[in-house]
């Protein structure tokens, strides 16, 4: 299945010529922030274990993008576009996964390590809204936003769709 990534539809052409860049690197273009300033604070701490890279090092893409973060930004579909990502991103060096969305408590291992341990029902769940239980909820929201992190940046070609 595709990996996805969530931005405005404003960001398209500077995407394709200089590809899905880190939060970091980012900071040296002009775009539009499709991110909560909140959720970056905790991800601008987050170090990735075993590198010497933070989290903001790494482009992140989601493995589905029918997830809270899209949700969230629900007022705004008519200014947003999901990229489709071909799976060889995973196949670049480097490349780490986490079991849901990386500002949170979450594991980061190498694709080969993580992607075998990875709630594939759970991070394709159709709904993760839990009335009856608002923990498990919390939980799933996270798990949804599973994430693949690709060091850098993601070169438009791996885009095939959107």
């Amino acid at each position: 299945m595709a990996k996805h990534f969530i931005t405005y539809i404003d960001n398209i052409p500077s995407i394709l010529e200089k590809g899905i860049l880190s939060h970091n690197i980012s900071r040296n273009i002009n775009f539009c922030d499709i991110s909560e300033s909140g959720v970056q604070k905790r991800r601008a701490k987050k170090k990735i274990p075993g590198t010497n890279k933070s989290l903001h090092d790494y482009a992140n893409l989601y493995f589905d993008a029918h997830n809270p973060m899209l949700s969230k930004r629900r007022s705004q579909n008519n200014k947003i576009c999901v990229l489709r990502i071909n799976n060889k991103v995973l196949d670049i060096d480097g490349v780490i996964i986490t079991d849901q969305n990386a500002a949170r408590e979450c594991w980061f291992k190498t694709v080969d390590e993580g992607l075998p341990l990875l709630n594939k029902e759970e991070i394709y769940a159709t709904f993760w809204i839990d009335n009856n239980d608002l923990i498990k909820e919390d939980k799933q929201k996270g798990i949804k936003c599973a994430e693949v992190l690709v060091p850098d940046r993601v070169h438009s070609d791996y885009i095939f769709g959107a």
